[in-house]
């Protein structure tokens, strides 16, 4: 079995520097876990730890039944995969893929069959008398990862593998790795700092910051259920709209009052807002969940709010609505044809079965 088992895991650098604070995580086995979080957060210097290339300052890491804080990374049956191919240049793709098995003293013919199996799982069968300098970007790192495959290890482990990859070959390689994941029905952890990679590939995502995971769970409950401000607006293109106002209680009802708009609370969220009366609160939309009221039948009124147009930015299938209220600026994501005046007002309409309100002081969801 391959779970990987973090427990109250540190990694403190000189000074009292916390780069990893007390990390619990839980990968189950042929789970494919994503680490995500932005630069500096510590999800690298985990997977660091998990791959035996960071000693571990507090806790214990388990690969099965296994504690594994004393043994090192070369007897802990993991592979790694990196940002950088690291491949030697002077060895053809064979040799590459087939070096850390020569290492082992594994047989001839064992290697040929395991470096040709995994070629042909990459589709690179046809690179391997080639060396690196003659490969694209993209056949550099099936390298790499065909050179963890022919191992055949309990987890890999990869690490930002498709930073130095374009746009497109990103997208296609995203693809392929999760393709791998099926076929080879491994345990993988994923280390990202991009959300989009996350949320189409992991079965679970941890949302790491400042070295503390924040939440841990499938992409859709990460999405539509965030634990604070912070998951909020780091899980999602664009990010979650934030605005601070007032929770009033009038008219029979509950309102967010921004200042310059007023929106009525939906009455399943009312009573979780019933101690936030009269006080400050931050307000959240994701850009779907705005629409424009001329294409919006039967617009409830309580929902609907003026505000100007500054910046209209066509993506193809889509239009982003750069937005003001004078208060808050914010974003609203359209249909394709609708494409407003520029500097000119517009109602909108939220769906506020749908939105989020957050702790000004801690942050955390409070519905």
């Amino acid at each position: 079995m391959a779970q990987v088992s973090l427990v109250d895991v540190s990694k403190i650098y000189a000074g009292n520097v916390r780069v990893v604070d007390k990390v619990n995580l839980s990968v189950e086995n042929k789970e494919f876990l994503v680490l995500v979080g932005p630069s500096g957060c510590g999800k690298s210097t985990t997977l660091r730890m998990i791959a035996g290339l960071e000693e571990i300052t507090e806790g214990r890491i388990y690969i099965g039944d296994r504690l594994v804080n004393d043994i090192p990374a070369k007897d802990r049956n993991i592979a790694m995969v990196f940002q950088s191919y690291a491949l030697y240049p002077h060895m053809t793709v064979f040799e590459n893929m087939a070096f850390g098995l020569k290492l082992k003293r594994y047989p001839k013919g064992e290697i040929e069959k395991r470096v040709k199996e995994a070629a042909a799982i990459l589709s690179i069968n046809h690179l391997l008398d080639r060396r690196p300098r003659e490969l694209s970007g993209g056949e550099r790192q099936r390298v790499a990862v065909g050179r963890a495959i022919v191992r055949k290890p309990l987890v890999f482990l990869f690490d930002e593998p498709l930073s130095n990859l374009d746009a497109k070959l990103r997208v296609q390689m995203r693809t392929e790795i999760h393709k791998l994941h099926q076929r080879l029905l491994t345990t993988m952890i994923y280390v990202t700092h991009d959300q989009v990679e996350a949320m189409t590939m992991g079965d679970r995502i941890a949302v790491m910051r400042d070295g503390v995971v924040q939440q841990i769970a499938d992409p859709i409950t990460i999405y539509d259920k965030p634990v604070n401000k912070f998951v909020a607006g780091f899980i999602g293109s664009p990010p979650m709209n934030f605005m601070i106002g007032k929770i009033l209680k009038q008219d029979g009802g509950v309102y967010f009052n921004e200042g310059r708009f007023k929106v009525k609370v939906v009455d399943e969220m009312s009573k979780s807002l019933g101690s936030y009366i009269d006080k400050e609160v931050i307000f959240g939309i994701r850009s779907e969940d705005i629409y424009d009221k001329l294409f919006v039948s039967l617009a409830p009124p309580e929902n609907t709010i003026t505000v100007t147009c500054e910046v209209v930015e066509p993506m193809g299938s889509e239009v982003y609505l750069h937005l003001t209220t004078g208060k808050h600026s914010f974003i609203a994501r359209v249909g394709a044809h609708d494409r407003p005046e520029v500097n000119q007002d517009m109602d909108l309409v939220f769906d506020m079965s749908k939105v989020h309100f957050f702790d000004p002081k801690t942050e955390k969801t409070i519905i």
